[in-house]
Parts: C-alpha cells; structure tokens; sequence
C-alpha cells in the first residue's frame, strides 16, 4: 500500500509552487531535531527510524493517489507529471535505534533535491514523534522497574495503528513482551496474556473459571485474583495449581499493600514461587513507588502508548542547508523568535569521560575536519590532557534512495541498553529537569567556515 499519503497538503502545494520557480530540483538538506526535552525530561530515546525506512520504500504517487489529486484540483498538470514519476533518490542518516538524543540532536538528516525531500516532512515526524515519545517513556518505566519485567498491554487505549507502533516501541526500549498480536506478527516482539474479569465473571464461580483456564494453559498461567476478594482467590488458586502456580495478578486497591499481603498469604501456602504481577494505569512514578513491594513484574498500558503524559517527542523537520544558483551548498535557518534553528549539514559525536559516561553531544559542520573538530571542542572542555573519546552518531540509512540501514529490533533493544549504561546517573532522575548532557555546537558563519567558538545549549 502506498504511503504517500501519510502527508500534509501543504507539501504538495509547497512542491507545486517550487516547481514553477525553478527552485524544485535545487539540492537540499533537512535535519530533524527536537529544540527542547519535552516533559523536563534528562534524555529522549531514538525510536521509529526502522518503521520510516519501511514507510519511504512505498511512497509511490500510483494511479488512486493521482486521480484523487486531480479530482480535488490540489496540484496542477506539471506537479502531477513530477509525482507520477516520484522516488526518493537521496542520501538519509540518522542516529540509530535505541541510541539517547538531546536538545539539538541531528537524529535524522535527508538530503537530496528539495522537490523529492520536502515530500517526507509529515511522514519522518509522524513516525518518529510517536515512536521517540513512547520509547522515552517506556525507557523511564523500565528504569523504574529495576530488572523486574514490563508487559506493555496499552493497544486499546490509543488508535490500532499506534498501537502496533507503540508495543515496539516499549520493545525496544526494553519492555518484555506485549499483548498486541500484530506486533508479534509484523515485529517479532513477544506476546503474551492470560484472561481479564469478564472470564471470572462469566463462570458459576471463581473456581471454575480458574480451574478451566488451568486445565486450559496449564499450571504456568497467571490468574486474576481481584474480581472478588482477593484472599479467597489466592487461597483458591494455590488450592487448583499447588505450588506449581505461576503467577497471580493485582489490579486494583493498594498495590504495594495488596501485593505484601498476597506474598506473605502465597508463603504461607507453600506457593513461594508463584510471581505477583501488577497492573492498574501504571507509570514510571507507580513503578518507582513499587520498588520495595513484592512485586515481579508489571503491566503498562494507557501510560506508555501516550508516551506518559508527553504524547510526542516535540521534533521538527527543518531545511538547515539548501543549493543557491551558483550551485553552491549553502546554510540556511530559521531566526523565529522562539524558533531558531542552526544552519548547515551537521556531524554528530557524542564525548564519553573516562569512566565511561557521556559528557556532552557535540555537534560539528560536517565535512573532512569534522572528527579534528570535535576533539578539539573536546579538549577545549577537559583541557590537554583529556582521556575521553568521540562517538561518531550518524550512521548512513538510505544511500541514492535505495534503504542501507535497516537492523533487527534485537540490534536496537540490545543498543538501547548499551545507551542507557552510558548515561551519567542523574540522567536516570524521574524528577522534571534540564538535559542529562549539554549539546555543544561549533559556530559557524552565515557563509559557512567553521570556527573554534562554541555555543552551549542546556
């Protein structure tokens, strides 16, 4: 199916009115970047770049797309002609999956023609909005979590399409499985789930409806033990399953005490193996406040598909560098009161101490001195004797429209963790707060030579 129209009108009429002033075909690179962490947060993570990759390969303008521009007289004969014949043929990098971002972080840069560039503004920030929001989220919960599991269970609390978004999202970010099976199917994350009140509800009796599901799944099952009072169902599960029960489940009341309660009254049953997970709208800060219950896992939903309370990651999508009529490469940005960007096709490193934590996101013109730049910004910031390195960030997606870079979700979950073990530890505060890292810039002329000057963005 085509993606073409996962796009907003004015991209098209953009395009039209390029095309008649001859400007269309003029070389030109965007860069997608947030100006600020929303939600006071100390990191974002980079999630949806896998999903984009397979979004551009079908954004093809076929005869419907065509014949319902022409109907609802969008576009003119000549812009049709361009679209008809329409496919990406640039270069796109980016940061990778799973990899932390920062205010000013370059996390995705396309270049090509500004006709065949500027069509892919809506679809880039429509996906990686989404995706980065719920993957920082999800990354917060499961630093909360401390190793315990997060099942990520939110698909009918946001749009189905989102949802099949959003569970690999929390994936990557290091959720343990998922209840949405298209996930599963198109991803590969795992699925899981067991039965929800109405089950119980619909049985003569509690336990009948926990002896059918334990005939049915086993033993292993997990059993909600809330619908009633929930020491009787303990009692009565550990009474079907033995000391074979796998887990019991608590949604609802006080979940920490609740949980105490049903870990001492399982001991004492002789079901000490028997795990205790917990749902009931959940968030990074429940799951924080859990950390000394007895609890072994968790189960997230509406908190984690709308990115908890920060629904989209603030990206945007700007021209930073554009072909002038000598044909000349030139940097371009935007001087908006409140909404400035930096001009110029940018290199990315980010400096690890020699402890191993990252100290700063520098952020360089890109070109043949780019790495001499960046050291030595570095040393300008730990003085000559400086042990640290340079991470280079961007790493090649798309080569003359032909996609290069895309990875198993595996490569970007195992990433992220590699990532969040490289942050300094106050990145991991759940408290509202500046960026864990300072993004630092070389400054640039207007006309586009690098100078040793830096700007420093908290």
């Amino acid at each position: 199916m085509s993606t073409a129209f996962l796009t907003d009108h004015y991209e098209l009429t953009m395009l039209r009115a390029a095309l008649h002033s001859g400007v269309a075909h003029r070389r030109a690179v965007f860069e997608v970047f947030a100006r600020h962490l929303p939600g006071g947060r100390r990191y974002g993570v980079v999630a949806g770049i896998g999903r984009f990759l397979d979004a551009l390969e079908s954004f093809r303008f076929g005869e419907e797309e065509l014949a319902f521009l022409t109907e609802h007289r969008v576009v003119d004969d000549r812009t049709l002609d361009y679209l008809a014949d329409y496919r990406f043929t640039g270069h796109v990098y980016g940061y990778r999956e799973g990899e932390c971002y920062f205010p000013g972080s370059p996390i995705m840069v396309v270049e090509g023609t500004f006709a065949e560039s500027v069509l892919l503004e809506t679809l880039a920030l429509s996906v990686l909005n989404h995706d980065c929001a719920v993957a920082s989220a999800a990354s917060r919960m499961v630093h909360a979590a401390r190793s315990r599991p997060i099942i990520e269970m939110g698909s009918r609390r946001t749009h189905e399409v989102a949802a099949v978004a959003a569970a690999r999202a929390a994936y990557l970010a290091g959720f343990a499985a998922t209840s949405n099976l298209m996930a599963g199917r198109v991803y590969g994350v795992p699925t899981t789930g067991t039965s929800a009140h109405a089950f119980t509800l619909l049985h003569d009796s509690e336990r009948d409806a926990f002896r059918a599901q334990l005939r049915s799944l086993g033993s292993a099952t997990t059993l909600l033990v809330d619908t009633y009072d929930v020491a009787t169902a303990v009692r009565v599960a550990v009474e079907l399953a033995g000391g074979e029960l796998g887990a019991v489940r608590i949604d609802s009341g006080d979940l920490a005490e609740v949980a105490k309660q049903v870990r001492d009254q399982l001991d004492a049953l002789g079901a000490h193996d028997t795990r205790i997970i917990v749902t009931s709208d959940l968030d990074e800060y429940t799951i924080a406040a859990l950390a000394a219950a007895p609890v072994d896992g968790y189960g997230v939903g509406t908190s984690v598909v709308t990115g908890s309370g920060v629904p989209t990651a603030a990206l945007v999508y700007k021209l930073v560098a554009r072909e002038d009529a000598s044909g000349v490469l030139r940097p371009v940005a935007k001087r908006s009161v409140g909404k400035p960007s930096r001009g110029g096709r940018k290199a990315a490193f980010r400096r690890i101490g020699p402890d191993g934590h990252a100290v700063a996101e520098l952020i360089v013109p890109e070109g043949p001195d780019a790495e001499r730049i960046a050291e030595r910004m570095a040393v300008d910031m730990d003085g000559d004797s400086a042990e640290g390195r340079n991470r280079p960030m961007l790493a090649q997606l798309v080569r003359d429209g032909e996609v290069v870079g895309r990875e198993p979700l595996e490569e970007a979950r195992a990433r992220h963790r590699r990532a969040m073990d490289e942050l300094p530890p106050e990145a991991h505060h759940l408290s509202r707060g500046y960026a864990a890292i300072p993004t630092i810039f070389a400054a640039r002329t207007d006309e586009g030579p690098e100078t040793t000057p830096r700007s420093i963005e908290p």
